[in-house]
């Protein structure tokens, strides 16, 4: 295919005589349009549809560029430089592939927004310094120089970026975007290095015509090819140095662009330069605010039971420790209330662990709604036991919040194949008054056994035992 049209451009323009040129911007407007339109039907039905369709928009542009010299040429018949709407639209065709290559998947709209605005900062950037140079043919010698510069800066920036995203992925829907990516740049840069260096001075009509739409043909090719293939290994710490770096593409792009423009435009070399560290900031900091958060949700996940709601095990045995050594700093006493649903194995086995399931939740937020002091702490110790940690509690007020909680439990008249036919809880009180040296397992002991003798008792009870530390 590619070679079909390249053989029907170059015979074109054999017979095209004085409009060899017509046909030529014609040829080049069909290229990237062909390679968009097979970006499309790749985003439609091969995955990574985000870069695929980026690259489309980014074909799009640059056909409207060559679209606007041919109307130049057709309308305006001036061939003095190109125009300001078709240097725009080249010089914007590489800010999609850019961003898509900077910007990480799944970010979320407010980060991708001030990627964005660094992406439109460059390209803008990029017009700015080109057009001021006005056109290859009216620039003098130092102009032409540092317009092939800001090109061969952008193509390669582009050729590089995709290179290493390649190297980077493992998923084989975005390894082959990439891979196919780094092929096309390839190929543009060495295309665009050979026509701006070897024959800027040639207009269109000529044969090296025929190079300039190779690489989109080679686009629209391999985004037609077989979409298959299995996943690469990546280096896992590799890989992630990408991810965490990608971001800082776009910084570094435009400040390579920033310096390149000091001597000729200061004012916009400063202005980018300012634009590239406020914006990586803003975008830092957005992270680091939404990668704070996460870990407190993280951090929240890893010490709450997510089926009763209440503190873990984890967070039990922290606060466990943290109040023992409270207690023996300030003197004063702790209690330690073990709780067991009474009959609980009976009620999963006759009622299912879905009814089971939510027994635990409705007298763990009883259990909860009982230790009113903000010192407190209820938790799941396990399977269908509680603990209720009481800093500075005497004797009487841990029976009594005890108590509290056996009854509000019972008044739930919670449905259980139970002796009652309706669940109820034990609760063991372990209690210390003063805290020495000993460890915090004599307290537990007490507790535990104190919850054993309620339940020999009879169950539906609290007991007493007294810990020495």
């Amino acid at each position: 295919m590619p070679l079909l049209f390249v053989a029907l451009h170059g015979a074109l323009l054999v017979v095209g005589g004085r409009h060899a040129w017509l046909v030529s911007l014609v040829f080049l407007i069909l290229a990237p349009l062909m390679a968009g339109a097979a970006c499309i039907y790749r985003a439609r039905h091969g995955g990574f549809a985000r870069g695929w369709i980026a690259l489309a928009i980014a074909m799009l542009l640059w056909a409207g560029g060559m679209a606007g010299n041919l109307f130049s040429g057709l309308v305006l018949d001036s061939w003095s430089g190109v125009g300001a709407l078709s240097m725009l639209l080249f010089i914007l065709y590489g800010v999609p592939i850019i961003l898509v290559l900077a910007v990480p998947e799944r970010e979320p709209w407010p980060v991708r927004l001030i990627d964005a605005g660094l992406a439109l900062a460059l390209g803008y950037l990029f017009f700015r310094h080109t057009f001021a140079l006005a056109s290859l043919a009216d620039a003098s010698l130092s102009n032409i120089v540092k317009l092939r510069l800001m090109f061969d800066i952008e193509n390669l920036y582009i050729f590089a970026f995709a290179l290493i995203r390649f190297l980077a992925s493992a998923n084989p829907a975005q390894r082959a975007f990439f891979g196919g990516l780094s092929v096309y740049a390839a190929l543009y840069l060495v295309t665009a290095a050979f026509i701006n260096h070897l024959h800027s001075d040639v207009y269109y009509g000529q044969w090296p015509d025929l190079v300039i739409g190779l690489p989109f043909l080679i686009l629209a090719g391999l985004a037609l090819a077989d979409r298959g293939g299995a996943s690469m290994p990546v280096s896992l710490r590799f890989g992630r140095a990408v991810r965490v770096g990608g971001p800082l593409m776009l910084p570094a792009a435009l400040l390579t662009v920033s310096a390149v423009l000091v001597g000729a435009q200061p004012l916009h070399a400063i202005a980018g330069c300012a634009a590239a560290i406020l914006g990586y900031g803003m975008r830092t900091i957005w992270v680091q605010v939404r990668s704070l958060d996460a870990h407190d949700r993280l951090e929240h996940l890893a010490r709450v039971d997510q089926l009763t709601g209440l503190g873990n095990r984890r967070q039990f045995d922290e606060s466990l420790r943290r109040e023992w050594l409270r207690a023996q700093r300030t003197g004063q006493g702790l209690a330690l209330l073990m709780i067991d649903i009474d009959h609980f194995k009976l009620l999963n086995d006759s009622f299912g662990h879905p009814v089971g399931d939510r027994r635990l939740h409705e007298v763990a937020q009883a259990l909860a709604g009982c230790a009113t002091r903000g010192v407190d702490t209820v938790a799941r110790y396990g399977g269908e036991e509680f603990a209720a940690i009481l800093p500075g509690a005497t004797p009487q007020h841990a029976r009594m919040l005890a108590e509290t909680m056996r009854a509000a439990v019972a008044r739930l008249e919670l449905p259980s194949p139970a002796p009652l036919g309706y669940v109820t809880v034990s609760i063991g009180i372990g209690h210390i008054d003063q805290v020495a040296d000993g460890d915090v397992a004599v307290l537990a002991a007490a507790a535990d056994a104190a919850l054993y003798e309620a339940k020999q008792s009879g169950r539906n009870r609290s007991m007493t035992h007294a810990a020495t530390g």
